[in-house]
């Protein structure tokens, strides 16, 4: 990465307040903590969602599909489904569930980036995925992170949304680590024969176009190791918890199953647990391992464990999002979609009704 200069006049000024409030402090001594021992910043990439912007709202936007997809027209797919379920559950009348159908019908031909649909304005919007990695490698979860009183490890369950009801406030006031954080990585751009130049020429232009930096709420993945590297295991969790939940069935379900010691056709009850206490299995000492790993898991909150020689943690994942006179990012010309807009949704009639593909094929409502 490269840290260029930014022009003095092109960036916001920022409100830095003390936190007063106990818990608030303790967060702000975690991330003081952190800086100190987290000292370097791996990119993973960029990372896509939806914003909206209503008249009233200033120069504020708030997340309405998380910033979490890889890829802008997976965005684009979800304010797609956004506005469909609008127009068949919740528009009042003929006028405004058409508004949100003609919007559909061009989110379904074209690859759109902005839109503005009964008022509201909509926007593609673009962030960037690191960590902070130090000597141990990537960061784990903070003391101060939110964990739930009682662990519900129930297979489905979420404690939330990623970004649910985030609000994008360039003029909000933030902590004196935030702020040392945002001014750290103005200047930031991508750097590196492993960029194509069109992707570097981007990176380097939003610096200019886009100078300040926003900090979207902390995520969490699985992470393992790879030699003296990490890889992703997982999506983003909204917590740390929700991300041990999901490893715990990777453990339990997943690895086995990809291993062999389950065949992909058993019962989707049947897991690593309920065949080490049946003691059914050939491979038992395998399976004990995963099954002996994810009680372990379940016992406390653990970040990290080893199993069969793979090494997984519970890593904490940081986004930034740039943000112009305009306000937030949209995707640049280089970022790249593996798939063009499509129909991803059946046919609505302006009364709401959904249109199977069989209605009115060889039909007739007149006489024979």
């Amino acid at each position: 990465m490269d840290h260029g200069d930014v022009r003095p006049g092109g960036v916001r000024p920022m409100v830095v307040r003390v936190p007063v409030e106990p818990v608030e402090a303790a967060m702000e001594a975690d991330a003081v903590d952190a800086a100190a021992q987290v000292g370097e910043v791996a990119i993973r990439g960029p990372l896509f969602g939806v914003a909206a912007q209503d008249a009233d709202d200033g120069q504020r936007w708030r997340v309405v599909v998380s910033v979490s997809t890889g890829c802008p027209q997976m965005a684009r797919d979800n304010l797609n489904s956004l506005l469909w379920f609008r127009a068949k559950d919740e528009a009042p009348d003929r006028t405004e569930r058409r508004a949100l159908l003609t919007a559909v019908a061009r989110l379904e031909s074209e690859p759109v980036d902005e839109l503005t649909v009964l008022g509201t304005r909509y926007r593609i919007v673009r962030a960037e995925e690191y960590v902070g990695v130090g000597p141990d490698g990537i960061e784990q979860p903070r003391p101060t992170d939110p964990e739930p009183v009682t662990p519900n490890w129930e297979r489905g369950s979420r404690e939330g949304k990623i970004d649910d009801g985030f609000v994008l406030d360039p003029d909000a006031p933030v902590t004196p680590a935030q702020a040392a954080e945002r001014l750290t990585l103005r200047g930031m751009a991508y750097a590196g024969t492993q960029y194509p130049d069109d992707v570097l020429l981007d990176s380097r232009q939003a610096v200019t176009t886009h100078p300040d930096i926003l900090l979207l709420p902390a995520t969490f993945k699985i992470v393992e190791r790879i030699g003296t590297g990490w890889k992703s295991g997982s999506g983003l969790h909204v917590s740390a918890h929700d991300a041990r939940k999901t490893l715990d069935f990777s453990l339990t379900w997943w690895e086995p199953r990809g291993r062999g010691l389950i065949p992909m056709e058993a019962h989707p009850n049947v897991d690593a647990r309920t065949r080490v206490a049946e003691n059914t299995d050939t491979a038992e000492g395998e399976l004990a391992a995963y099954a002996e790993a994810a009680d372990q898991l379940r016992a406390g909150r653990v970040n990290q464990l080893e199993v069969l020689g793979t090494v997984y943690r519970i890593g904490r994942v940081r986004r930034l999002m740039r943000w112009g006179p305009d306000g937030p990012e949209g995707p640049r010309p280089s970022d790249v979609s593996q798939q063009a807009p499509s129909r991803i949704h059946l046919p609505l009639d302006e009364d709401g009704n959904i249109q199977y593909e069989h209605e009115g094929d060889g039909e007739s409502d007149g006489e024979g």
